[in-house]
């Protein structure tokens, strides 16, 4: 955040208003400037004096914006830091809010000029505000001057700290769901992770759970695009989407049925039901990009896992090669890329041709694995309790041995 230090006894605001006002009327020659000048001078000195705060951002935002082509990034940096500063004025957060809004009106008009300065200033200007809905109306107006500015770049390492952002902000559904679908959009646009791109589309469609069934409409095409991002993505093979009511809407939607039963496909079933269901939708795959060797890759891998969570912890070489529909030498290969996903953990035993399977990834986590997670827990602690009152038991008997001992010995 940039610091004002006075260098002179002109305050830091009649400076600003001084020197923009003379870059603003040079070229109208010396007479006219001068008068000009003192002008907005003597009107910054009232709005000081009886603390027009507001107006005077108006002020000095009116000849800032007028110079902004002419003078140098430094020094609009810098004028622009005075005019950012006001906002400590006013005692009423309305006040503060109103001008806020204003500065940012002013800042934003132009996004593909010098965008990165501007974004500068608005970040400058979120980190001296105290109310958390100034703050997050600034931010929301730098993501939007990001992206129409084309420098999303500098907005993105942002998005690390978003759970504190929450925390400070205390946002209602309706700003979580602007700023969840703004970020996810950004993140997809800008090239960077598909999967932080998909968690924050996934972020916006939790905020619908509970909604009636026209709020939760508002989300469909958000539920498609999120389907078809999971089915797509080579790294993602988990997720509790089903149950989702923005998901779960398409299930009886007329023409988005099919995203969902493929959805389904690759959250519950196995590729002998995808490559039926491809048999049947070709058209349909191709008319989201979806491409047919890649989803068969994936679902490949998926139902190696899904071996694995429903055997005995040994899956045989037959079985696996039925299952993925591959060749008898594809089958350790297969295995290996299921290991390296870090699907699952296991031994090869090449000698009895099975897997030893000792954790395979769920691929769904809802209400049932919860149970069963529980249930283990509670054996868990039972076995531990068993334990501790063995070791406890051996430990009284054997110092009550020891202390007869003693007493035969004395």
């Amino acid at each position: 955040m940039t610091t004002v230090v006075p260098t002179s006894e002109e305050d830091p605001a009649l400076a600003v208003v001084r020197f923009t006002a003379e870059l603003s009327w040079a070229d109208a020659g010396p007479e006219v400037a001068e008068g000009q000048v003192n002008r907005l001078c003597l009107e910054a000195q009232e709005c000081m004096i009886q603390n027009r705060w507001l107006d005077l951002a108006s002020l000095m935002l009116t000849s800032a914006d007028v110079i902004f082509s002419k003078a140098s990034e430094k020094d609009l940096e810098c004028a622009y830091t005075v005019i950012c500063n006001l906002v400590n004025k006013p005692e009423s957060l309305d006040q503060v809010h109103e001008m806020a809004e204003l500065i940012v009106t002013k800042v934003t008009q132009q996004p593909n000029d010098k965008p990165v300065l501007r974004l500068k200033i608005l970040f400058n200007l979120y980190n001296l505000l105290k109310n958390p809905y100034s703050q997050f109306f600034v931010y929301m107006k730098a993501l939007n001057l990001a992206v129409s500015g084309k420098v999303t770049e500098y907005i993105v390492p942002s998005f690390k700290k978003m759970d504190n952002f929450l925390r400070e902000w205390n946002l209602g559904v309706k700003d979580q769901r602007d700023l969840f679908l703004t970020v996810a959009n950004i993140l997809k646009d800008s090239k960077s992770s598909a999967k932080d791109s998909f968690n924050f589309l996934v972020k916006y469609l939790e905020t619908f759970s509970g909604g009636d069934a026209l709020t939760v409409a508002e989300a469909k095409e958000e539920a498609v695009h999120a389907v078809i991002e999971f089915v797509k993505a080579p790294d993602m093979f988990q997720g509790d989407l089903l149950d989702m009511p923005a998901i779960a809407q398409l299930e009886k939607d007329t023409k988005y049925a099919l995203v969902y039963q493929l959805l389904k496909i690759f959250l519950t079933q196995r590729l002998e039901a995808y490559l039926d269901f491809h048999s049947s939708n070709s058209n349909f795959l191709e008319s989201y990009g979806l491409v047919h060797e890649d989803c068969v890759a994936k679902m490949r891998l998926i139902s190696l896992v899904d071996l694995g969570n429903s055997g005995s912890g040994q899956i045989p070489y037959s079985l696996i090669k039925d299952t993925l529909q591959i060749e008898e030498n594809e089958v350790e290969p297969w295995v290996v890329k299921a290991i390296t996903a870090k699907l699952i953990d296991c031994r090869i035993d090449q000698i009895n041709q099975v897997v030893l399977v000792s954790r395979c990834t769920e691929r769904v986590f809802g209400v049932h694995e919860w149970e069963s997670l529980r249930s283990k827990l509670a054996t868990w602690r039972g076995n531990i309790a068993n334990v501790i009152s063995t070791i406890q038991a051996n430990k009284i008997t054997e110092d009550a041995t020891q202390a007869v001992q003693g007493v035969t010995i004395r």
